[in-house]
């Protein structure tokens, strides 16, 4: 389900689908992220993957929450939170954290969005954002690089149809 007022309320964007098709399973458990869900294909495909994991689906668009929350129940998946980032407890570590993130809000406010979330990575796993090549994959990389503590990696793990799939890994 979908509506206006989302980000692409007609259909799964092309990259969400090019994120989708280039990550691994989502883990089998645990706490996992969906960072800016929209009305939720990403976390409806990893509480589909992963039954026993909880998902995370957070935004700041009441609307869309409301939707994954219907689009959750009409799955009978239950094992899905679609929440503020504030309602998120601030001890939780995460799994694994996807994401086509909301770079129209601005690079500072990106940029902050990403520093609140990526260092809740549990050690050993990965973050998978997608971001558009002209709208500046590359140089969000040479940030994510720059910015993160020593024991975050970051590559590209797939381009496609103008996309770039980065890699975090919190070693």
């Amino acid at each position: 389900m979908t509506a206006s007022g989302v980000f692409s309320p007609d259909r799964i964007d092309t990259g969400t689908s090019v994120l989708l098709a280039n990550v691994p399973p989502a883990p089998p458990g645990g706490n996992l992220l969906d960072l800016g869900c929209g009305w939720g294909p990403i976390a409806v495909s990893m509480a589909l993957e992963s039954p026993r994991a909880t998902v995370w689906a957070i935004d700041v668009n009441e609307r869309a929450l409301d939707l994954v929350r219907r689009n959750a129940v009409s799955l009978g998946l239950q094992n899905i939170t679609a929440c503020t980032p504030d309602e998120v407890p601030k001890d939780i570590e995460f799994m694994t954290i996807r994401s086509n993130p909301p770079i129209r809000v601005g690079k500072n406010e990106l940029h902050q969005l990403l520093l609140q979330w990526l260092p809740r990575l549990s050690e050993g796993s990965d973050a998978w954002l997608v971001v558009q090549r002209n709208l500046g994959s590359d140089s969000l990389q040479r940030w994510l690089e720059g910015s993160l503590p020593n024991d975050f990696s970051i590559s590209r793990a797939a381009t496609n149809k103008g996309y770039r799939v980065l890699k975090v890994r919190r070693k």
